[in-house]
C-alpha cells in the first residue's frame, strides 16, 4: 500500500492536517486497497493558491508558444503512459478498460490541441473611426484557476479545464474527485515533468498544485478564497447552484458544467440496429455514470413494442465485471453510495402510476460481482414525461422507456426536463433530422449517434440547467480563461476625443 501526498508548491508533501482517506477498487472492495490520500483542509489549500499566486507573476511572462511546447510533451508522456494509466483508471473508478483507454486518449488530444492553440491566442484588429489611430485586442491570462473535477472521467475532464488555463498563462489549484486521487495524482506528475524538461532552469513551482480532499471542506475553501480569480467546476446542479452563489457575490468567474437527463428519440424510418447499439452504449456504458448518458429512450409508437422485445434480448447478454478482465461490457458503480442511490430511484420508479420494470432492477451479487457495487442494467417502460425517473438524473445503469405520437412529441418530451446537455435521434429522413437540430434545447445534438462521444476539439456543454452558459472544449473553451484588453494606439500628436460628437 503507497501513501499518496498533496503536490504544493513544486514539492509533494502530506496535508497539514496530518489525515488520510483509502482508495480502494469498486470492483474488489475488500481485495484491493490502492493507496492512502491526504484528507486536506483550509490550510492547505491557502499555500496552494499562495504558491499559484507567486508562480502566476512569472509564468504569465512565458510566451504562449512555450507554454503550448509544455502541453505537446505532456501529451507525448501520456501517449507512452497510455495502458498503465487506463489499467489504473479502471482499477480506481470501475469503466472497463476499452472506456478507460478513450478518457486517457481524450487527455492526449486535448493536450496536442492546447499545445496548437498556445499559437492561436488571436485577438483581433478593428478600423478606428479617428484618423492616425490604430485599435488592437489581445487575450490576457486572468491569474489563479481553481479547477474541480468529477470522477467518471477522471482524465478527460481535468484536461479539458487544467490544459487551457495553463496556455493562456493562468496557474492552477486542482481538486480532484475524492474518488478518483490517484489518477488526479499521475496527471499532475506528468504536467510537472514536462514543466521541468521543457523549462529546464527557467522552471516555475507552483504553476500546477493538487489538494485532496473532501468537496465541503477542500472545495468550500476554493469558493471563499480571495486570491481564486475563477473556478470552473463538472459536477452535480445542487453543488454548481452554490458554488456559482459563492462565486457571484465574490464577483468570480465561474464555469459550470452539470447534470444532464438525455435523451435518444428513434423514429419509425430509423435504421433500428444501429439505434440499438446506440442507446447499448448511452445507457450502460460507464455504467450509465456520465453526465451525456441515455437515461431516457423516446420510441415512436409504431416501432416501440419491436424495438423494447430487441432492446431487452441485447441488455442480457452484457457481462458484468471487474473492467480489467477479458469480455466485460459494465463494470461496477464507482461506490456503495452511488449503488444505493441507483437503486433508491429505481424503487421510486416501480411505485410510480403504471411504470414497468422490464429487466434489472437489482444489485447485482453473484460469484465475483458480490465483491464490489454491481448493479443490473435497468430498463423500465410505461414511463411518463412527468414521472421523476423521467426528470431526475440518476447517474446509473437505468434507461426509462418513453412512447411518442410523431416527431414533435418526441422533441417536446426531449426537451421537458430542466435539463438541456445533450440529444440524440436516429431518423433517415433529412428533413426530420434537420428540425431536431433546430428544435432539440441541447448543447450537443447527435444524428444517428449515441448521446455519449462529445470529440475534444468541439465545444462541450448544456443549456437551461445543465450549466451557465459557458462552454469546455474546443476553442470556446478559451474565452473563459482570458480577458479580452483592448489597445488604442494615437499616433496623430493630438488629443483625439472618440465618441464625443465626432459626426
Amino acid at each position: 500500500m503507497k501513501k499518496y501526498q498533496n503536490f504544493i508548491n513544486g514539492e509533494w508533501r502530506d496535508s497539514v492536517s496530518g489525515n488520510t482517506v483509502e482508495n480502494r477498487n469498486p470492483a474488489k472492495w475488500d481485495e484491493d486497497l490502492i493507496g492512502l490520500f491526504p484528507s486536506s483542509n483550509e490550510e492547505d489549500v491557502n499555500l496552494a493558491v499562495c504558491a499559484a499566486r507567486e508562480a502566476f507573476n512569472k509564468w504569465r511572462l512565458i510566451p504562449a508558444p512555450k507554454r503550448g511546447d509544455v502541453l505537446k510533451l505532456v501529451g507525448d508522456i501520456m501517449s507512452n503512459r497510455k495502458e498503465e494509466i487506463a489499467f489504473e483508471m479502471t482499477r480506481e473508478m470501475g469503466k472497463v478498460i476499452a472506456e478507460t483507454r478513450g478518457d486517457t486518449q481524450e487527455g492526449i488530444d486535448t493536450a496536442y490541441y492546447a499545445a496548437s492553440e498556445g499559437r492561436r491566442l488571436f485577438g483581433y484588429n478593428a478600423p478606428s473611426e479617428l484618423p492616425n489611430k490604430m485599435n488592437l485586442s489581445f487575450r490576457m491570462p486572468i491569474g489563479v484557476a481553481g479547477i474541480i473535477t468529477p470522477w467518471n472521467f477522471p482524465m478527460a475532464i481535468p484536461t479539458w479545464k487544467i490544459f487551457p488555463a495553463l496556455v493562456c498563462g493562468n496557474t492552477v489549484v486542482f481538486k480532484p474527485a475524492e474518488l478518483t486521487p490517484k489518477t488526479a495524482t499521475t496527471l499532475v506528475e506528468i504536467i510537472d515533468e514536462a514543466m521541468k524538461k521543457v523549462l529546464g532552469n527557467d522552471y516555475i513551482p507552483g504553476v500546477i498544485n493538487l489538494v485532496h480532499g473532501k468537496g465541503r471542506v477542500v472545495g468550500e475553501a476554493f469558493l471563499s478564497h480571495k486570491d481564486i480569480d475563477l473556478i470552473s467546476f463538472t459536477g452535480s446542479t445542487e453543488v454548481g447552484r452554490r458554488i456559482n452563489e459563492v462565486g457571484g457575490r465574490m464577483l468570480k468567474r465561474v464555469s459550470l458544467e452539470l447534470g444532464g437527463k438525455n435523451a435518444q428519440i428513434v423514429m419509425d424510418d430509423a435504421n433500428f440496429d444501429l439505434a440499438l447499439d446506440a442507446v447499448l452504449w448511452g445507457a450502460f456504458g460507464t455504467t450509465g455514470q456520465r453526465c451525456t448518458a441515455t437515461s431516457r429512450l423516446i420510441l415512436h409508437k409504431k416501432i416501440h413494442d419491436m424495438f423494447v422485445e430487441k432492446l431487452v434480448e441485447r441488455v442480457k447478454k452484457l457481462r458484468l465485471g471487474y473492467g480489467n478482465e477479458k469480455d466485460v461490457d459494465v463494470g461496477p458503480c464507482v461506490s456503495e453510495t452511488q449503488r444505493n442511490i441507483v437503486h433508491s430511484y429505481v424503487e421510486i420508479g416501480k411505485n410510480e402510476d403504471k411504470a414497468t420494470l422490464l429487466i434489472g432492477g437489482e444489485f447485482a451479487i453473484e460469484g465475483e460481482l458480490s465483491k464490489g457495487w454491481f448493479y443490473k442494467p435497468t430498463i423500465f417502460v410505461n414511463v411518463k414525461p412527468n414521472m421523476r425517473i423521467a426528470q431526475e438524473e440518476i447517474f446509473g445503469p437505468v434507461l426509462s422507456v418513453l412512447k411518442c405520437e410523431d416527431l414533435e412529441d418526441g422533441i417536446n418530451i426531449l426537451n421537458g426536463t430542466e435539463y438541456g446537455l445533450s440529444s440524440s435521434i436516429f431518423t433517415n429522413d433529412v428533413n426530420k433530422a434537420f428540425k431536431a437540430v433546430r428544435d432539440i434545447q441541447a448543447g450537443i445534438t447527435y444524428i444517428n449517434g449515441a448521446t455519449i462521444g462529445a470529440e475534444a476539439h468541439m465545444p462541450f456543454g448544456g443549456v437551461k440547467g445543465t450549466g451557465n452558459g459557458h462552454r469546455e472544449g474546443g476553442w470556446t473553451v478559451y474565452d473563459f480563461y482570458t480577458e479580452w484588453k483592448a489597445v488604442y494606439i494615437d499616433y496623430s500628436g493630438k488629443l483625439q476625443r472618440a465618441q464625443i460628437d465626432n459626426y
